[in-house]
């Protein structure tokens, strides 16, 4: 086993290396792009056998790979952002096909306005299109996740493609120390791509549920598809167990930071919980019993183990990267389903919307969440949802507006 300092992207780059991946198709975006360009150097080398294709567009490059593993090659490849929705329709399209590949997706704000930092609207968009969703919090999970990926994706029960993300800037391109597997014992771990029945023979043309099809039969795979998505919740855990005997490090569906005695949580997925993490430990040394409740995996969703990780607690924080227009925070609304009905459910489950566009959440804001909830605990009423921002990000947003204004009204009286 080596120990390298490597960015998230290249550790991505180093899961796909090491899972023996055969077939990238591949568009350039950023902050996806290193990923590309270190599997390209490979390629070239000679360290890494296999095809590169560089496509047109991220739709094209999503039914390259579709199609390439339903010839039972193992298929990678990345995007991020408006690459992902500009592939949607072949997001949705492949899944049908059951054609198990990674796509790695480098979280990036939507536009419009315009971002090159992280939030999760990106992948969350494709949460309901078949892909299977891990969500990664720093570069030894991300690679750890690539290899665990490939085995979740092609098992026999699932055969689903696979979206591992991580968040752009902040995990794409920081560099920490990450153990990279001996290449025999990833593969061994990994094992080899038997495509079973989806495997395309053009001598032996097979329907792969993609005719034209009316409501009964449509109905019929379309929750085969879904229950196959559901069996991941047990194949994940052996897997999980597995790679830990192997290597030493585990990687559960839920990550539970000083959960067990804690009377609060955050709820929090991606690379800003480590940020969460920090502020637990403080807090704690201040007497405030709270913990960290991280989702790894996003669909499935680990609903039997959030349910029982939350129950006893007295109130919760979901804090969402993510703003459903309309509704609020995504995650906040899949916590909310999960529990509502069980009994389970904590007194007090809070909503805020931070780290839009890649603004940063301050340790002042985590302690005080923790306030909220502490007195929302006591008064019994669970706050409004609420958007971090800080009187003096407004203060600067009111004097952008007025030199707008000014500058506007300036062309307004030049204008002949």
């Amino acid at each position: 086993m080596n120990r390298k300092l490597l960015t998230g992207n290249a550790a991505a780059a180093w899961g796909a290396r090491l899972a023996g991946i055969d077939y990238v198709p591949a568009f350039p975006i950023t902050p996806q792009t290193e990923i590309i360009e270190t599997l390209s150097g490979w390629f070239e080398s000679g360290e890494l056998q296999g095809r590169m294709t560089v496509l047109e567009s991220e739709h094209s490059m999503i039914t390259a790979a579709g199609a390439a593993a339903a010839t039972g090659v193992r298929v990678f490849t990345a995007t991020s952002s408006q690459g992902l929705l500009h592939a949607m329709e072949m997001i949705y399209t492949v899944t049908g096909w059951r054609a198990p590949f990674v796509l790695v997706n480098v979280s990036r704000g939507l536009s419009s306005p315009i971002t090159l930092e992280p939030d999760h609207n990106d992948v969350l968009a494709a949460r309901d299109s078949g892909f299977l969703q891990i969500h990664c919090a720093n570069c030894q999970e991300v690679l750890d996740t690539m290899l665990i990926a490939y085995r979740l994706a092609e098992h026999q029960s699932i055969r689903l493609p696979i979206i591992v993300n991580l968040d752009g800037f902040y995990l794409s391109f920081t560099r920490e120390p990450v153990e990279i597997p001996d290449q025999s014992e990833a593969r061994e771990f990994v094992g080899e791509f038997d495509p079973g029945q989806i495997k395309f023979r053009a001598s032996m043309p097979e329907s792969q549920a993609v005719a034209v099809l009316g409501g009964s039969p449509y109905s019929y795979f379309r929750y085969e598809t879904h229950l196959a998505m559901l069996e991941a919740l047990n194949v994940y855990p052996e897997i999980a167990d597995e790679f830990n005997a192997r290597f030493g490090r585990f990687h559960g569906l839920l990550e539970c930071f000083e959960c067990d005695d804690a009377d609060y949580l955050f709820v929090m997925m991606g690379c800003f919980a480590t940020k969460a993490k920090d502020a637990v430990l403080r807090l704690r040394e201040a007497g405030i019993k709270i913990g960290l409740l991280r989702p790894r995996l996003i669909r499935p969703f680990p609903s039997a183990a959030i349910a029982a990780a939350v129950s006893e607690k007295k109130a919760l924080a979901v804090i969402d990267q993510n703003l459903s227009i309309g509704k609020g925070g995504i995650l906040h609304a899949e916590i909310a389903s999960v529990l509502y009905g069980t009994g389970q459910a904590p007194p007090i489950l809070a909503s805020f919307i931070g780290g839009l566009g890649g603004r940063d959440i301050s340790q002042e804001e985590f302690f005080e969440i923790a306030q909220t909830l502490i007195n929302a605990s006591e008064t019994g009423e669970t706050p409004p949802p609420r958007l971090l921002y800080t009187a003096r990000e407004f203060k600067e947003l009111k004097n952008l507006r007025a030199i707008a204004q000014v500058e506007r009204q300036q062309l307004k009286e030049n204008q002949p």
